[in-house]
């Protein structure tokens, strides 16, 4: 049988003066921003929750959650031998696997969404109050919990009323949906937000990797930056939309940020204080008993009989009469939840609320938003209706902010509104489909294309002439840039051909040519792409025996074409000297000095 959280659970003693110890420190302990009223509840300036929102906008259904405050010495960082004694109940540290999955899911944010900024913490403060950190780390070396971890159902009964979504397969409850595992999704949120933190090959609520990736990929849609106090509350009430919450998820957060230790799996101590316990913070499903001065006629506590006034003059009651006992009464019996029929309920199926032509450049924004209109059988639009849109096929392209899948209510016209879609590089069609959540009926498709990315405009980056001697090489490599509408155009794909004529623009089989990774010939290079500058180095060219001028052409997608000039010539001979400038011979210059002769 799955495991239910215990509502059993203990509630701890807390006097009167204690309280106020606690509440006079909470400005002091806990999370920035925070303050303590007069009745010792946290207060937080611009941190409030979003009104009229559905319990299907949070990740847990706003589920009810663990409400114990850290103690109010931060923990030492990293003890390794025994607690510390400034360490209370509440916190004694965080199980070894539960922390190792935090930290990994904090990495891996770090480079899949990096202005996210989500630190661990922050998911080991939501798994706190969660789950008291999977029921005080009770999970194997996979990750996977010992036993399933499952809130109540939300059927309405002092909870939200969140019909099935799953068929009972996470929950196992195919009437309505539960919160599950260490982090509490609920069913439906799951169904777009699990992620595989494991690598086993499947995402599992019910495992400690997986729950933390997903949390941690949830707290950053919507391009939240969660360093960023207004992102971070944004995010935590998308988790669960209670104030008491915020302050709760805040308090622990800061909480670990100060410091705290690894433990063995299966040694954390487990919260006492529930938000549906009676008279514990927020009831979303009790009431806490009142205590004060009775009012005469008031029944007295376990008893179905009034007080009786004292006799006017006497110090006590009238004698009342005996009275006969009374027959045992049956127990009436609780009736079931009422049956309310939700806006869900009433969907029979959705139309194209006006997305037409989803075409984009790779890289780029569509244009155009899908959109969905929920309906009932009579075509009336139907309102507060969760609608999942869902990207498929084999594309890399996302909704904003990285993901493939997202949920929007519709507004009072029955339209749900899908975030902008963004390319990615690879091209080609495919399909996002959107499903009403919580309701089977057909999907609605909608088909997109991704085209290549394109360039108008082609030159070259230098003017000097290219010219070879027949079996040589050139000198200098054809260097061009690419541009779209003025602006650099990376990326672009670039065909260079090496052509016999401007007329005929087939492939010469002479003349100039570049060279393979084997050293063979080729005329024609395909798959070359600008950089970020929009600029394109070509290989080397060679030429062959053959002499003349030659064209090699340039073309990209959107059309720009460029054709550069080649010259293959032999070298000119050196010049002959001029007999004319050349100097005369000249004999020897006979001496003008007497010579002597010797005498005899």
């Amino acid at each position: 049988m799955a495991a239910h959280f215990d509502r059993r659970l203990r509630k701890a003693a807390v006097t009167t003066t204690v309280a106020a110890v606690v509440v006079a420190a909470l400005s002091a302990s806990q999370a920035p921003d925070v303050t303590a009223d007069a009745h010792g509840r946290q207060t937080t300036a611009d941190k409030v929750p979003t009104p009229g929102a559905s319990s299907e906008e949070s990740a847990t259904g706003n589920s009810p959650y663990y409400t114990d405050l850290p103690p109010l010495n931060s923990p030492s960082p990293a003890p390794t031998i025994g607690t510390p004694a400034s360490r209370g109940p509440a916190e004694a540290g965080i199980p070894a696997t539960v922390l190792d999955a935090y930290r990994k899911a904090e990495s891996e944010l770090r480079r899949a969404t990096p202005g996210c900024n989500l630190p661990w913490q922050l998911l080991a403060a939501i798994g706190k109050v969660e789950s008291g950190q999977a029921r005080g780390g009770k999970v194997d070396a996979q990750g996977n919990t010992l036993g399933r971890i499952i809130g109540p159902q939300l059927d309405g009964n002092g909870f939200a009323l969140i019909k099935d979504t799953d068929n009972g397969v996470y929950d196992g409850n195919s009437r309505y949906d539960n919160a599950v595992g260490p982090m509490q999704f609920i069913p439906s949120t799951w169904a777009w937000a699990g992620r595989d933190g494991n690598a086993d090959g499947k995402d599992d609520p019910n495992n400690i990797y997986d729950a933390a990736l997903s949390a941690g990929h949830y707290l950053c849609r919507n391009g939240w930056d969660l360093s960023v106090q207004a992102d971070l509350n944004r995010a935590i009430l998308s988790y669960n939309n209670s104030q008491d919450y915020l302050h709760t998820v805040l308090s622990w957060l800061e909480h670990y940020r100060k410091g705290t230790h690894e433990i063995p799996d299966g040694t954390g101590t487990l919260p006492v204080g529930r938000s549906d316990d009676p008279g514990t913070g927020p009831s979303a499903g009790g009431s806490g008993a009142t205590t004060g001065p009775k009012a005469p006629g008031a029944p007295a506590p376990g008893s179905t009989e009034p007080n009786t006034p004292a006799a006017p003059g006497t110090g006590s009651p009238s004698p009342k009469p005996p009275t006969q006992p009374k027959p045992p009464t049956q127990p009436k019996p609780t009736p079931p939840p009422p049956t309310t029929e939700t806006p869900t309920d009433t969907v029979h199926h959705l139309e194209n609320a006006g997305t037409t032509g989803l075409t984009a450049i790779a890289g780029d924004t569509f244009a155009q938003k899908i959109s969905a209109r929920a309906e009932t059988e009579a075509g009336q639009s139907v309102g507060k209706v969760r609608i999942r849109f869902t990207v498929l096929g084999d594309t890399d392209a996302t909704f904003t902010g990285g993901e493939k899948v997202a949920a929007v209510t519709t507004n009072a016209s029955g339209v749900a509104v899908a975030p902008a879609l963004v390319a990615g590089e690879k091209t080609g069609a495919f399909t996002v489909r959107a499903t009403v959540i919580g309701r089977t009926v057909a999907g609605l498709d909608y088909r997109a294309t991704v085209t290549e990315r394109v360039a108008d405009a082609l030159a070259r980056t230098g003017d000097t002439a290219l010219t070879c001697t027949p079996g040589g090489e050139f000198g200098d490599q054809v260097e061009v840039k690419a541009t779209h509408k003025g602006a650099a155009a990376d990326k672009v794909a670039v065909t260079a051909t090496l052509i016999k004529s401007v007329l005929d623009p087939t492939e010469s089989d002479q003349g100039p040519y570049f060279k393979d990774a084997d050293g063979k010939t080729v005329r024609t290079l395909t798959g070359l792409k600008t950089d970020a500058k929009g600029l394109l180095k070509l290989p080397k060219l060679y030429a062959d025996d053959t002499t003349g001028t030659f064209l090699l052409r340039l073309t990209t997608a959107g059309g720009a074409t460029l054709n550069v000039q080649l010259k293959v010539a032999e070298a000119a001979p050196e010049p002959s000297p001029d007999p004319s400038t050349e100097a005369p011979e000249t004999s020897p210059t006979p001496s003008t000095e007497p010579s002597t002769a010797p005498e005899a």
